[in-house]
């Protein structure tokens, strides 16, 4: 059980490196390339079937860029093809919401007090709203709103708040964001639209990295929270795609998503309403059982839920630390591999110790961990 639980901890930090290598790659030739048809000229004399032209620096090298609309009636010898960045960032995703949620699925997936669901149900839910997010945007594209950009980019948004909305009632605030960057990242690597994937990069990136946010998604007005960064991703993409096409210097949009930032700011201080009293799952009820549990839960009490609490008390801590409560049975006991990897096997927990905890305290919840799970 020990060397298991380690190992999938160092699994999932394998897998979110990927995650993040990938999706530098493709969002940086993404961001490059959406820069480089912005800022592509047309002169007399152009060869046959190039669209247009342009030049730029970089490294001390001169660089002269041609752009074809369709392919030439020779293919070159040496062709770079720029798609496997796209796939290797959904697939690493992929495999990081595997790893994550559905495999930690009680834990960070299902809340019993959002909407009660057994592990498969909840992973072939979250499998089919990804799906369907697909299916329903292409649908709208191949439709005869798709002749219209404005009209288009205007309900597919309405959609993405719909979808925002839906999926806070269905899994938990982290899964819920989660699965939203997920669905957009999954429009952006099946479509062929780069104008799209253009204004919903950075987005998809609020959302990847919300998870370690708990201001962002545990809050009553979550929702509204991903529907303006959606927002705020188009007007800071305005004023770039407006410079690289050299349409001039929109700094107004930087002021507006100020604005909207210092909303989310406020509407991320509503507490989340409960519905009840968290509750154990199953294999969390082996823990509480475990002859260890009263001394571990005096000291994750005693050291942990001054900040890890629906209130905290510690000076300058005013949300529990990525949301994670622990200043209850129930919580305590669904959190226990996150109690035995952060503050058992390591020391990442409390930050610089400033609880106090002892070696043998760590010790006692190594042994309570690993005792229960044999």
């Amino acid at each position: 059980m020990m060397d298991f639980a380690i190992f999938w901890d160092w699994l999932s930090f394998a897998v979110r490196w990927l995650h993040v290598i990938t999706g530098i790659a493709w969002i940086g030739s993404s961001f490059y390339f959406v820069a480089l048809d912005l800022g592509l000229r047309q002169r007399p004399g152009m060869p046959v079937g190039a669209f247009g032209e342009e030049w730029q620096v970089h490294g001390g090298g001169f660089y002269h860029i041609q752009k074809y609309l369709v392919a030439p009636a020779e293919m070159p010898e040496h062709l770079t093809w720029f798609k496997w960045e796209s796939y290797a960032t959904w697939l690493s995703g992929f495999a990081m919401l595997c790893v994550v949620y559905y495999a930690g699925a009680d834990l960070f997936l299902i809340d019993p007090n959002v909407l009660p669901m057994s592990a498969p149900t909840g992973i072939l839910l979250s499998l089919a709203t990804i799906g369907v997010g697909w299916v329903v945007y292409d649908l709208l594209c191949r439709s005869p709103l798709g002749k219209s950009d404005t009209g288009l980019m205007l309900v597919l948004y309405c959609v993405l708040v719909f979808i925002a909305w839906g999926l806070t009632h269905l899994f938990t605030g982290r899964a819920a964001f989660l699965h939203l960057g997920a669905i957009t990242a999954t429009i952006m690597s099946a479509n062929e639209r780069s104008l799209h994937n253009n204004y919903l990069t950075l987005p998809v990136l609020f959302l990847m990295l919300s998870n370690h946010y708990p201001l962002a998604f545990g809050t009553e007005f979550n929702w509204i929270i991903a529907s303006l960064v959606f927002i705020i991703g188009v007007l800071i993409r305005h004023y770039f795609n407006s410079v690289h096409a050299r349409k001039g210097n929109p700094t107004w949009t930087w002021m507006a998503a100020l604005v909207l930032f210092i909303v989310i700011i406020w509407l991320s201080t509503a507490p989340k309403v409960l519905t009840g009293e968290p509750k154990e799952s199953a294999a969390a009820q082996i823990y509480v059982a475990s002859v260890h549990f009263p001394a571990v839960r005096d000291t994750v009490l005693g050291r942990c839920s001054m900040c890890h609490a629906a209130e905290p008390v510690y000076e300058g801590i005013y949300h529990a630390p990525k949301g994670v409560m622990l200043d209850t049975d129930a919580d305590i006991a669904n959190h226990a591999r996150e109690i035995y990897l952060q503050a058992g096997r390591s020391h990442a927990m409390p930050p610089a110790n400033v609880s106090q905890i002892t070696d043998k305290e760590r010790a006692l919840l190594v042994a309570w961990f690993e005792g229960a799970g044999r």
